[in-house]
């Protein structure tokens, strides 16, 4: 008897703040959103084009994350969204490994917690990007109950697939992590993923019905003019050789980089004849990406140049105006498209991307781009492709025009077509997938 009054005592402690916190703060409200990131807000570029778009439609948001990268200036101009960080949590070098993981998970949460109940305003959703889902999704959950809210989950992969690039996919850990997730991810009321494949995966093995919300660039990706290029390479020519000019113009006025030439005249900027092709890799460095396969095709290019093919040079560099880009995202899952060929492709740049799964749904083989399995095979894409490079009826310029001529979707226009009417359903009664 006196154990079980002792027991109702504890709960009746750990209750009831929270039960204070839901009947003090569940006051009337108007449209608003918590955007949550358990990971660095401004590595976040899905879930900041959700709250712009949210925002543009009149809901106040709040973007809870950790700090760390630059949110985009848009985001941190908008009066209608509030950025509230969290204490990022890491590992702590004591005990064995899931002593620390399960040490991390419980401070998260507890923080987590903390700031959806006590520093975020009441919303009438949470919108919560997976993965990491570990605690995210439960502690959510709990705020969503205690307020009120609904919770809306954004599956951009799986948490247990990333887990098991470390530690296998048989290790207990990343099967508990695929048991909570799977669990803990049918307590959403709203499921959104990235693609067609993931979509059908949650429905046939998890028994959770989702929207798909394909990742699109957002309306400040385009082509970039020449003028602009002109005024890049000349700037990265003070720094790296490569994007200097070979040979002096027969002007001496005239200002050329390695790639382009302007007539200060005219301020006409054109392209060189003969110039190197300027290959661009956009890589997050995860373990899913072989940096080493266009390392190797390269070294391959590079020695049928000095075998004497005819081909031009390349210079290989993470970002700039590029003839073509390269893809090493591979996905854990199989299952989430790489966002950075969704950026290249938003400024008309063509793709070698490596193969997964669902690779189709984003890069069509000899449409807009070219799929790959190894180093060997990109390195004949780079041939076939810079073989024909001096022409201007090439393969890429023919690339380049198919994804002009598709009209792709905006971000913003993609959004209002599928995520807004989601959000604005009557009497929280949502359609079904």
């Amino acid at each position: 008897m006196a154990a079980s009054i002792v027991a109702l005592i504890v709960l009746a402690l750990a209750l009831g703040p929270l039960l204070f916190v839901w009947r003090a703060r569940r006051w009337p409200r108007g449209r608003s959103v918590c955007v949550v990131v358990v990971g660095d807000v401004g590595r976040s570029p899905r879930m900041q084009y959700h709250a712009l778009s949210l925002a543009r439609r009149g809901f106040d948001v709040t973007l809870l994350g950790y700090s760390g990268s630059k949110p985009h200036d848009e985001l941190l101009s908008n009066k209608k969204i509030h950025i509230l960080h969290v204490l990022e949590v890491h590992l702590i070098p004591v005990g064995p490994r899931v002593f620390q993981y399960v040490i991390k998970a419980v401070v998260q949460a507890v923080l987590l917690l903390y700031a959806l109940l006590l520093k975020s305003p009441p919303v009438d959703y949470i919108l919560l990007q997976n993965p990491p889902g570990l605690p995210g999704i439960a502690v959510c959950w709990v705020s969503c109950f205690l307020r009120g809210s609904k919770l809306v989950i954004d599956w951009h992969n799986y948490s247990y697939t990333m887990l098991g690039l470390t530690h296998g996919f048989a290790h207990p850990l990343v099967q508990l992590a695929k048991w909570y997730e799977k669990l803990c991810g049918r307590l959403s009321d709203l499921n959104l993923c990235v693609t067609n494949a993931m979509r059908e995966d949650l429905a046939k093995n998890w028994n959770i019905r989702a929207v798909t919300v394909y990742d699109k660039p957002a309306s400040f990706f385009t082509n970039t003019p020449l003028e602009t290029q002109h005024q890049l390479f000349m700037k990265l020519g003070h720094t790296y050789s490569p994007f200097r000019a070979r040979a002096e113009s027969l002007d001496p006025d005239f200002e050329r980089s390695a790639f382009t030439e302007l007539n200060p005249r005219s301020r006409k900027v054109t392209q060189l004849d003969g110039r190197p092709a300027l290959l661009v890799s956009s890589t997050s460095w995860t373990e899913d990406e072989d940096f080493s396969i266009l390392l190797k095709a390269l070294e391959r290019f590079e020695q049928w140049i000095n075998d004497g093919a005819n081909l031009p040079s390349l210079v290989c560099v993470i970002t700039g105006s590029a003839d073509l880009g390269v893809c090493l995202h591979k996905s854990s899952s199989g299952l989430d498209l790489p966002m950075k060929v969704v950026d290249m492709f938003g400024c008309c740049l063509p793709v070698c991307a490596i193969h997964f799964q669902c690779l189709h749904e984003l890069v069509k083989h000899e449409e807009n781009g070219m799929v790959f399995m190894d180093s060997e095979e990109l390195a004949d894409q780079l041939k076939m492709l810079f073989s024909e490079f001096s022409n201007s009826d090439n393969r890429l310029n023919q690339f380049r025009k198919n994804l002009k001529e598709s009209k792709q979707l905006r971000w913003d226009e993609n959004w209002e077509q599928t995520v807004f009417p989601l959000f604005t359903h009557t009497q929280g009664v949502w359609p079904k997938t």
